[in-house]
């Protein structure tokens, strides 16, 4: 049996002005990317790069990103990873790219892994329920 976990967290936070930066940040706040402690936003960096590498169909290798982006290899796999289990990045043939081509279908993807766990989550309450004879 093979369990995939995938962690992502929805922050409702308000939204900023019209500034095409500031609404990337906004995105990636609100699906629990970023936080204080990536002082030098490396996340944000990342995950900015690898949007743009997916949109010009460039995959790219974690020391590819790294030294694009002028961070240690290891910052980056470990945001990489997050990024990933998140359900946000996939790895293939060692090149990591976004889930799919833009931020749009990235949300309704998102919106049908959330729908799907709900269901799971329903499907075992109800089974807890019946056990409990409530």
């Amino acid at each position: 049996m093979v369990i995939i976990t995938q962690r992502i967290t929805i922050v409702k936070i308000r939204r900023p002005a019209k500034n095409v930066n500031d609404e990337l940040q906004w995105f990636g706040n609100s699906i629990g990317l970023f936080n204080m402690r990536d002082k030098d936003k490396s996340m944000f960096r990342i995950f900015i790069e690898l949007l743009k590498s997916t949109r010009a169909k460039q995959y790219l290798t974690s020391d590819e990103i790294a030294d694009k982006l002028q961070l240690s290899r290891g910052t980056v796999i470990h945001h990489v990873n997050k990024l990933m289990a998140a359900g946000l990045v996939v790895n293939e043939r060692n090149r990591y790219l976004l889930r799919v081509d833009n931020l749009e279908e990235l949300v309704d993807e998102l919106r049908t892994d959330i729908a799907r766990t709900m269901d799971d989550l329903k499907k075992v309450a109800e089974n807890i329920d019946k056990m409990l004879g409530l």
